[in-house]
């Protein structure tokens, strides 16, 4: 049988923390609320598999607690997703920058939460527990030995080519490729291919990986890179 993953919820907004229980416990997993910072240190975070943490808190913040427990190798490696009212670009950034796994801005639908909280999940799972030979970039997930990619845990149909594209510029990012440098990494000698290809290939892949297309950047005159945003 296989064993539920556990989940504490750092809210102090009862009303905030029984919606995620409820509907967590709901979808398979244990959860357990507290409602500050303190509480959740003070009993202890470790043996979770997951913490869904509020960032705007009396006391200590999310920020801080999540920057406490990134400094500390027992709670470092515990995946953490930002749920908060504070939704800027700014806020997403500094949440990211500290570590976190993922960031929801209220308000959020259940739905919403329960497909990141599932490809968090995965993604963490898959790094501790198969090892599998992964690239990552947020929720954007690379299997290098099953030759698939995923969006927020979402398989993306890629082709041999096009995967490839993306393994060259994730793995190496942000060193910038020209077309000629990409033409003869992934076509192999014997293959006549016009650098124009190279820009079809380019435009498709960042249709097929939506938000994360934008990350694909054209440096005019120069090539292209996978750029951070």
């Amino acid at each position: 049988m296989e064993t539920r993953k556990r989940i504490l919820i750092v809210d102090d907004e009862e009303d905030i923390c029984n919606i995620l229980s409820f509907n967590l416990e709901k979808a398979g997993y244990d959860t357990r609320e507290v409602h500050s910072a303190e509480e959740a240190l003070t009993s202890g975070v470790n043996g979770y598999d997951l913490i869904l943490l509020d960032i705007m808190m009396e006391g200590i913040s999310g920020f801080k607690m999540a920057e406490m427990m990134k400094k500390n190798p027992d709670t470092a490696k515990i995946p953490i997703i930002f749920i908060s009212a504070k939704d800027t670009e700014d806020d997403t950034v500094n949440g990211l920058n500290i570590g976190a796994d993922d960031y929801i801005a209220k308000p959020f639908s259940i739905r919403e939460v329960l497909s990141r909280v599932a490809a968090v999940l995965r993604r963490t799972s898959s790094t501790a527990d198969a090892k599998h030979n992964t690239l990552s970039y947020k929720s954007l997930v690379m299997d290098l030995d099953r030759k698939s990619v995923s969006v927020d845990g979402e398989e993306i149909d890629l082709t041999k080519t096009e995967f490839e594209i993306l393994h060259l510029l994730l793995a190496n990012s942000p060193h910038v490729y020209s077309r000629e440098e990409i033409l003869s990494k992934i076509w192999s000698d014997d293959v006549i291919v016009l650098g124009r290809t190279v820009d079809v290939n380019i435009t498709r892949l960042r249709k097929k990986i939506g938000e994360y297309g934008k990350c694909v950047v054209t440096r005019h005159g120069y090539g292209y890179c996978f750029e951070e945003k």
